[in-house]
């Protein structure tokens, strides 16, 4: 068995962190008075963060049921999955195609120790995890091939984790990395958080997130977003609010509000 303190500093517990922020937000239970302590401060400051994080969940459940559903995808490379909800990636991929094949890939070992929650597949599909980072992507890909087949379309989901690369040219080369490894056919999920809705509001927000969480999340114009997949084709609606892409239907025909997190799929001619 693994030494508690060691798994503890690992851990770090004080140290309020992003995926359990997030978990906080969502309403889950996988967190500490750290991750709460910032959360709150947050929230003050910009209370429709809750909004913002549910608009990325659900986005994502749309995303997923698109690429399986309507575009045959039977392969996802989820990146910073984060600590599993509702709705994972492969429960909503393989409720479409049970034959689906999913690999999550996060960085913190508090992820890992729940990853188990995820592990489970149907009978004929597989699921997996990686613990690795963004910052490597020659890492996820050769661990990753163990269960994927590049030759295959893959669909690579990179919600809400962009934004933790401070550096917009290392965060070109991951990009284009990733898009080297996949063949035509392949599509990419992004969501990344901007100022384009509630403007200083939530640049203020990030700001405090950044005195204390980690990683440090940067802000980017949905332009600049749309700018890393340059020659691609982008599925419609385009690069929308995670709550205006393909929304569900309201009972009165209303659009849902729209927040800062920006959204859109590509996909690889």
């Amino acid at each position: 068995m693994a030494d508690k303190p060691a798994v503890e500093e690992k851990i770090r517990p004080h140290v309020p962190h992003t995926a359990r922020i997030w978990n906080y937000w969502l309403g889950g239970k996988d967190n500490y008075a750290a991750d709460r302590e910032v959360g709150d401060r947050v929230r003050e400051i910009f209370p429709v963060v809750i909004e913002l994080a549910q608009a990325d969940r659900l986005f994502l459940g749309r995303a997923v049921r698109y690429l399986a559903a309507e575009v045959g995808i039977r392969q996802f490379l989820d990146i910073g999955t984060g600590l599993p909800t509702q709705d994972n990636t492969h429960e909503v991929a393989q409720r479409v195609a049970p034959e689906a094949r999913i690999v999550y890939v996060d960085n913190d070992p508090l992820v890992l120790v729940h990853a188990r929650a995820l592990l489970t597949s149907s009978p004929q599909g597989t699921t997996d995890y990686i613990e690795a980072d963004l910052h490597d992507p020659d890492t996820i890909l050769r661990a990753a091939a163990n269960t994927l087949d590049f030759s295959q379309p893959v669909a690579i989901m990179l919600l809400g984790v962009m934004h933790f690369i401070s550096d917009d040219d290392e965060l070109q080369q991951i990009i284009d990395r990733l898009l080297a490894a996949v063949p035509s056919g392949s599509h990419i999920a992004v969501a990344n958080t901007t100022t384009a809705v509630n403007g200083d509001v939530t640049a203020e927000a990030v700001r405090v997130w950044n005195i204390d969480a980690e990683p440090k999340l940067k802000l980017r114009t949905p332009e600049r977003i749309a700018e890393f997949f340059a020659g691609l084709d982008v599925v419609e609606p385009g690069w929308v609010s995670c709550s205006r892409w393909r929304p569900e239907p309201r009972d009165d025909g209303s659009l849902p509000v729209e927040v800062d997190q920006w959204c859109g799929i590509v996909r690889k001619p």
